[in-house]
């Protein structure tokens, strides 16, 4: 057994936007807590965290990495996640991982797109959270203005439980001994009585005793009720840093290991029992001897350990040599290996307890969200989905040396299991082979990773969009399928009628035929017909969706009716109905968030305006910062990356995520049907 129970974990997701100091913050814990005998640099590639070459070339995170580290007694899993807008699927894994997300402000940025989408993420996960504000000794900061605009943006229960001391270079205590000399802004005592009043407001018993009788309460005794206040959300400490000079850094440790809550004391993981999310909830304990419980929430590739799945422990004990099933396999594997990570190491160990965080290697049967257990009675049982932003933006590959295609596809396999937003499609329909992730840089480093790791090249291009059909109103259609070639003829004869759904609804087939006019056996065909349709598309080639059909009545020859012939009647009695039935193109529009200079707002506005989008609101940053939120087609975005660049001088950023379907503008629709020419069909 390890050294520390489950009382003396931490589980810490340090997340935020890019460049806010996150990895050199990791390494400074890990140094002030001995776990390395030197802090690395990012210039030099010696960090703990960023150890993948391409983390090192690009000096920035591109993957959740996770090191832990010994701290007076308790032992704390830091999970260190990638900051930019196009890696936000892979720092939103660890959420799940972990009851505490430190949310990482720059001293000098102040509040920024990722920052937003992390915070509103761990608390919609119902983690408890802490905001660290680094880099203050940097120039050009201004604290109390960024303490401000944290309490403008995230609430008044955002307190500070230190606070920067005069110079830059340390920070004084507020909460455990506060300090009595001078800080860069701000009361000390004052500070230490708001946190306190802010502590006691969950707790009737200690309100009285600090409000009515004046009684002093030390740390120790407010214990239970700052983990009551965390879980709830009623407090957020804001703790001072700087991982480049050390400054908070011992504090900030004091803060997780004293503060912060162990895996006994979060809020319970949401665990439900079925199929989907909407099953019975199931209460998960942190108890070693029941059941184990552990889920699967990062899953890497490398070419020496293979296939990794990374895993926080729920429930139970996992040890060397357990025998473990991944979700409702019936065979369960054999737990050869049992690793904690440490950056790029991977150290052996004995058992994980419930809380800590292992990983076992060359399973392949392991995925990205697998549950892993070792009964039968917890097959059914899995952690409500995590919400990740849909991948949108997309290139067509094709492999740029003939015979590489296999080489391809193993790649293009190995990098979606790693990577949760990255995703391939394969359209048979267009012909073409797509790859989707968050934004130009994630693919971008996809297909670097590609080259250098898997050693396959491709050509790119911009896919094509994905349109859908429906139709507008209810309609009837008819086909008769007559054929005599001198011996046995085909015929088949269909009445059906088409209604359209919600959007979003998909397809429904639903058969309405009595009296036997079609025999039973023939109803399938009748659905296959449509269903080629469905697929091909009626009016410009694209799949139609959200539209019942109903087969209503029709004909049958006692010879020559075959499958083939009401495949037939159904496919043209389909697109008969189709004609009649109003029907129209469907374009995606997705949700966009476009970050620039204020001086940029009129350009972007006007630009977004040109290309059909519709703007919902801005909203004000620090650092002469806007956001432009709205929708628009994702047909007029396609070299959105390279404008929005050139407009802004490098400086703005965007993030989309798929919203619905709309119709397209007729000229469009126009255009799309007059480029579509099916081929006829034989009669």
């Amino acid at each position: 057994m390890p050294g520390y129970t489950t009382q003396d974990i931490r589980n810490v997701a340090l997340v935020g936007h890019g460049g806010t100091g996150k990895t050199m913050l990791t390494e400074a814990l890990l140094h002030k807590a001995g776990a390395v005998t030197a802090k690395g640099e990012i210039t030099r590639g010696t960090t703990v965290c960023d150890f993948d070459p391409q983390e090192k070339a690009h000096q920035h995170s591109l993957n959740t990495a996770i090191a832990s580290l010994d701290y007076k007694g308790k032992h704390v899993n830091l999970l260190d996640t990638p900051g930019y807008p196009d890696f936000l699927g892979r720092a939103l894994i660890a959420l799940p991982a972990v009851e505490t997300a430190v949310i990482v402000v720059d001293a000098r940025s102040g509040i920024e797109m990722s920052t937003r989408r992390m915070m509103e993420a761990a608390a919609e996960r119902g983690l408890c959270r802490m905001i660290v504000v680094n880099k203050i000794d940097a120039d050009d900061t201004d604290l109390e203005a960024v303490l401000a605009q944290i309490n403008e943006e995230f609430g008044p229960e955002c307190l500070p439980i230190n606070l920067p001391a005069k110079d830059g270079k340390a920070v004084a205590d507020c909460f455990f001994v506060p300090y009595d000399g001078e800080t860069d802004f701000s009361s000390v005592s004052e500070a230490n009585t708001r946190i306190i009043d802010q502590i006691v407001e969950v707790d009737e018993e200690l309100m009285e005793l600090y409000l009515e009788q004046g009684e002093e309460l030390a740390p120790e005794k407010l214990h239970d009720a700052f983990e009551q206040a965390l879980r709830e959300g009623h407090l957020v400490p804001v703790c001072f840093t700087s991982g480049e000079s050390n400054a908070g850094i011992e504090e900030l440790l004091e803060v997780i290991s004293r503060l912060m809550p162990n895996p006994t004391e979060g809020n319970p993981p949401p665990f439900v029992k079925g199929v989907g999310d909407d099953g019975e909830r199931v209460s998960i304990e942190p108890d070693p001897s029941k059941h184990a419980l552990a889920h699967v929430f990062q899953v890497t590739v490398d070419s020496f350990v293979g296939k990794m799945g990374i895993f926080r422990i729920h429930q139970g004990t996992i040890t060397k040599d357990s025998q473990l099933f991944v979700g409702d396999a019936r065979k369960p594997f054999k737990v050869g290996h049992l690793f904690k990570i440490q950056g790029k190491d991977h150290k052996e160990v004995d058992a994980g307890v419930p809380g800590d965080i292992c990983a076992v290697a060359k399973v392949d049967e392991i995925d990205f969200n697998s549950v892993l257990h070792d009964s039968h009675d917890e097959d059914e049982i899995h952690p409500i989905a995590l919400k990740l932003p849909a991948p949108m933006f997309g290139l067509a590959i094709q492999s740029k040396n003939r015979g590489d295609e296999q080489k391809l596809s193993d790649a293009l396999h190995k990098l979606s299991a790693e990577d949760p937003c990255f995703v391939v499609e394969h359209n048979a329909t267009m012909n073409e082979t797509v790859i989707r992730g968050l934004g130009d840089l994630h693919l971008r480093m996809v297909l670097e990773k590609m080259a250098e790791r898997y050693n396959v090249e491709v050509d790119t291009r911009p896919p094509k969009i994905a349109y859908r059909e429906t139709i507008r109103k209810a309609a009837e259609g008819h086909h008769r399928h007559k054929k005599q070639t001198g011996g046995a003829g085909q015929f088949g004869e269909v009445y059906l009628r088409v209604e359209p759904l919600e959007r979003g609804a998909g397809f429904e087939f639903v058969d309405k035929i009595v009296g036997g006019v079609i025999p039973q056996q023939f109803i399938p065909a009748v659905e296959k017909g449509v269903r080629q349709v469905l697929d091909a598309g009626a009016i410009a080639g694209y799949p139609l969706q959200d539209v019942r059909v109903t087969v209503h009545d029709g004909k049958y020859h006692p010879v020559d009716s075959k499958e083939v012939a009401f495949v037939a009647a159904g496919k043209k009695a389909f697109l008969d109905a189709i004609s009649k039935a109003n029907p129209i193109v469907l374009e995606p529009i997705v949700n966009i968030d476009v970050t620039v200079p204020q001086d940029n707002m009129g350009d972007i506005t006007g630009d977004l305006s040109s290309k059909r989008g519709r703007i919902s609101g801005t909203s004000t940053g620090s650092g002469g910062m806007l956001t432009i939120s709205g929708q628009a087609p994702l047909s007029e975005l396609d070299s959105y990356q390279s404008e929005l660049k050139s407009v802004t001088g490098g400086a703005g950023s965007y993030s989309m995520e798929f919203s619905h379907y709309d119709p397209v503008p007729p000229a469009i629709q126009k255009q799309l049907s007059e480029e579509f020419k099916p081929a006829a069909d034989e009669d």
